[in-house]
């Protein structure tokens, strides 16, 4: 076994079990989520995986860094309407804010990146 293979980790997205969704503080049943590397860092960096019901929306959040997402499945809709297939990919800068929410169902997976490490005296 190789160092590369040693320190590989392969999760398949459509097979592991979602936790529920409370990125944003309290819990959204309708919402399942699976840290890929989120966090690994400890602090709040790293890829995930978003499954969302027919008719769930997320709670208005701000980003500290940037959120980039890839939508895989389904459909999701921005604040402003505008509507997301699966093959689009979307950025937000630090400091933006939005939430999303979908008709039929969606499946993405999310990036968060560029947060700095918080010092002690933050924490």
């Amino acid at each position: 076994m190789t160092q590369a293979t040693k320190n590989r980790k392969i999760v398949n997205i459509y097979e592991a079990a979602l936790r529920v969704y409370d990125m944003e503080g309290p819990e959204q049943p309708d919402m399942g989520w699976l840290p890929l590397t989120y966090d690994s860092d400890g602090n709040e960096n790293g890829c995930y995986v978003i499954r969302m019901e027919p008719g769930a929306t997320t709670i208005w959040h701000e980003h500290q860094g940037m959120e980039d997402y890839l939508i895989l499945e389904g459909d999701l809709i921005e604040p402003d309407g505008t509507r997301l297939k699966p093959g689009d990919f979307v950025s937000y800068p630090p400091g933006s804010e939005h939430n999303s929410r979908t008709e039929n169902g969606c499946f993405l997976i999310g990036f968060d990146w560029g947060k700095s490490p918080q010092k002690d005296s933050e924490a």
